[in-house]
C-alpha cells in the first residue's frame, strides 16, 4: 500500500505515517473541519480479491456503525470512518503516551501490572456484554496516555476482516487474523471464538509483563 502522507481523505489531512501491520496503516492526520489531530487507521485490502473486497467494505461499514456505539473510559472511540479510493478507515482520537508493548521487557511488579490491566478487562467486559469481541488483544493493542491510563484500541478490525463466510479466502490469501503469541487455541485453529479469546489473550500479556 503506497504512503499517504501529505495527502487528504476527505477532511482528513495526513501528516504523518505512525506505524503499519498485517491489517492496516496508521496515521496521525488533521481533521481540517474541527481543527484537531486524529489518527487515521487505513486498512489493508491489497491481498484481497475484488469480490472478497466488495463483501469487506460492506461488512466495514456495518461494523464501523456498531463499534461507534462503543462508549467506555478505556476503549478508544471511533470518531468517523470512511473510504479512500476502495481503502475503508477509521478515525480515532490521537494518545500521546505510547503503548503498552513498549513497557514490556522487564519484569513488571504483578500488582504493576494488575493496576494496569484492570481497566482493560473492564472494557472488555463491557464489549462482551455488547456481544463485541475484541480478537486481537496484545499490548501494541493497548495504549497508554500522558497520565499512565490503559486503553484499548483497535476493537473490530479483525472482526471486520472476518467472522463470515470469506475467512478462509483471506487466510489463504496471507491475511493472518490476529496475533499468534497472544491467540487462543481455538482461534488458531480457525474456530469459531467468543469472549473467553479475549480473556485467554489478556491473561497471555499478564503472564508476559510479570
Amino acid at each position: 500500500m503506497p504512503n499517504l502522507t501529505g495527502q487528504f481523505l476527505g477532511r482528513y489531512h495526513i501528516l504523518a505515517k505512525l506505524g503499519e501491520g498485517g491489517m492496516a496503516i496508521v496515521y496521525e492526520a488533521r481533521d481540517t473541519r474541527l481543527g484537531r489531530e486524529v489518527a487515521l487507521k487505513v486498512i489493508r485490502t491489497e491481498k484481497l480479491t475484488l469480490e472478497t473486497m466488495e463483501k469487506t467494505l460492506k461488512r466495514f461499514q456495518r461494523e464501523a456503525r456498531a463499534l461507534a456505539k462503543l462508549e467506555h473510559p478505556n476503549i478508544v472511540p471511533i470518531l468517523d470512518f470512511g473510504e479512500h479510493e476502495g481503502k475503508p478507515f477509521l478515525v480515532m482520537p490521537y494518545i500521546l503516551g505510547g503503548t503498552l508493548k513498549e513497557r514490556i521487557g522487564r519484569p513488571i511488579p504483578w500488582k504493576e501490572a494488575a493496576r494496569l490491566l484492570i481497566p482493560i478487562a473492564r472494557g472488555l467486559e463491557y464489549a462482551h456484554q455488547q456481544r463485541i469481541v475484541h480478537r486481537d488483544v496484545k499490548p501494541s493493542n493497548i495504549l497508554l496516555d500522558p497520565s499512565g491510563i490503559a486503553l484499548l484500541t483497535d476493537f473490530g478490525i479483525a472482526k471486520i476482516l472476518s467472522d463470515t463466510e470469506e475467512t478462509s479466502e483471506l487466510t489463504t490469501n496471507g491475511m493472518g487474523i490476529g496475533t499468534p503469541e497472544y491467540m487462543s487455541p481455538e482461534q488458531f485453529q480457525g474456530s469459531g471464538v467468543d469472549e473467553r479469546a479475549d480473556i485467554y489473550s489478556l491473561g497471555v500479556i499478564f503472564y508476559e509483563m510479570v
